[in-house]
């Protein structure tokens, strides 16, 4: 039990004195930067989904 109390006292120490935190504005530009790079993804993605189901369309009615 001990090794466990000395881990979680070790953790909080590193954790307020030896990480350095992003500041507030920091952490908005990436928060921005995030949610951009998310909707550029998910806009390649439905692309890529509406063209697959459009060729897909086209071959199977063309088979008919």
């Amino acid at each position: 039990m001990s090794k466990v109390s000395e881990y979680i006292k070790e953790s909080y120490v590193e954790l307020t004195e030896k990480v350095t935190w992003p500041t507030w504005r920091e952490l908005q530009n990436s928060s921005i930067l995030v949610l951009i790079a998310a909707l550029i993804i998910a806009l390649i993605i439905l692309l890529m989904d509406q063209s697959i189901h459009f060729l897909l369309t086209q071959f199977y009615t063309s088979l008919t």
